[in-house]
């Protein structure tokens, strides 16, 4: 069997080579030519997976080791009765972990409380939940809107986009749909934006076109203008460089690249490819042990504070920011390989549970928050 494996997937050819040929491929360069003998293909979100792609090859399984599957023709793979599997919550820790070090380096910065702050989460799966549940506990008010898991399970604490759009913060974790009832194309737009008050950060770690990234620019360019966190842009790689310098925090699409988020992502691609070929899993992944993991914060600190200290110990967003700014120097056409460079060379990161925080004086409260965050006390 040949298995055709994006060359950023973590583990690849340790986890694929026992069931099979791997060929290890940049995921922009995977074409039909690429894929001719091919049996099965694994796949990131910057692979589009369709009839131009799969057409007069072989392929009977693809696998996108990736949440979000808008870059795949579902289907299309349905009807040549190819398999298909994602990886639904595998970064789900990672992603959230990003929005409150964004938050968390965003009120230390500008010396305000999260706490009594009206966040309001859209899409409430399962990234959204976890932001839901640690704003909870960090004492921040929640509102919640997602329409098509409101008729679904009939819950009444939903409420609506424009009730979520007047809150202090507005973090948004959705798929990407281009149509239909529940269609999130340009959800954030020229209209609506004009709802978000002034100086409310709005928070982007789903899919870029959710927002209109040139609404979003004018937005910006008024003085009473909000506070936006971006991840992930239209266009990718080819990103608006005018909305980057507007913004606060930028990064390039690396919110869920933590080591645990890309090997859970591995893991269940390949878990789902053994279930399809009635093989027994027989990979399994050991994550290498941290040296130094324990982290001193001065209990006497202010709450926001005390807990920025930790996470910058564990992860620099703002570092993340400055590499990807450091890009705008460049010629715009060298601007997309490098937005990709710094997606397939990411840094090392671990996520907040493998650290434990040393607390002197001991504090209740923020030994709570702590533990929220998963970090170990």
């Amino acid at each position: 069997m040949n298995i055709l494996v994006d060359e950023n997937i973590t583990f690849a050819k340790a986890a694929f080579s026992n069931l099979g040929k791997v060929c290890l491929i940049h995921g922009r360069k995977i074409d039909r030519r690429a894929l001719k003998n091919i049996d099965v293909l694994i796949i990131r979100s910057i692979t589009d997976v369709n009839e131009n792609l799969l057409k007069d090859t072989r392929v009977k399984f693809v696998g996108t080791a990736t949440i979000g599957f808008d870059h795949v023709d579902i289907n299309y793979l349905k009807e040549r009765k190819i398999a298909f599997a994602n990886a639904a919550g595998c970064n789900s820790d990672a992603v959230t972990e990003y929005v409150f070090t964004a938050l968390l380096s965003l009120s230390t910065h500008n010396n305000f409380s999260l706490k009594g702050k009206n966040i309001g989460i859209i899409g409430a799966g399962n990234i959204g939940s976890r932001v839901a549940s640690i704003a909870k506990s960090l004492g921040m008010n929640v509102l919640q809107n997602d329409p098509p898991l409101e008729r679904k399970t009939k819950r009444k604490d939903f409420v609506g986009l424009n009730d979520v759009l007047n809150s202090d913060i507005i973090s948004l974790h959705i798929p990407l749909n281009l149509s239909g009832v529940d269609k999130t194309f340009h959800l954030i737009n020229e209209n609506n934006l004009k709802l978000i008050k002034p100086g409310s950060v709005l928070i982007n770690t789903s899919r870029g076109p959710v927002v209109d990234n040139s609404a979003l620019l004018n937005r910006l360019k008024k003085a009473d203008s909000l506070i936006s966190i971006l991840d992930v842009w239209e266009n990718e790689p080819k990103i608006n460089s005018g909305l980057l310098s507007k913004i606060k925090i930028g990064t390039a699409h690396i919110a869920g690249y933590s080591f645990e988020g890309k090997v859970n992502g591995t893991v269940m691609i390949y878990n789902q490819l053994c279930n399809f070929l009635n093989e027994e899993p027989k990979w399994k992944p050991i994550l290498p042990n941290l040296d130094e993991c324990e982290i001193k914060v001065d209990g006497n600190q202010r709450f926001e504070a005390a807990l920025n200290t930790a996470i910058k110990n564990v992860y620099n967003i703002n570092y993340d920011d400055s590499l990807l700014r450091s890009g705008a120097a460049l010629p715009p056409e060298k601007f997309p390989d490098y937005f990709d460079k710094l997606r397939k060379e990411y840094r090392y990161r671990r996520e907040f549970s493998n650290y434990k925080i040393n607390l002197e004086p001991f504090n209740e409260e923020l030994a709570s928050a702590f533990k929220q965050l998963r970090f170990e006390i």
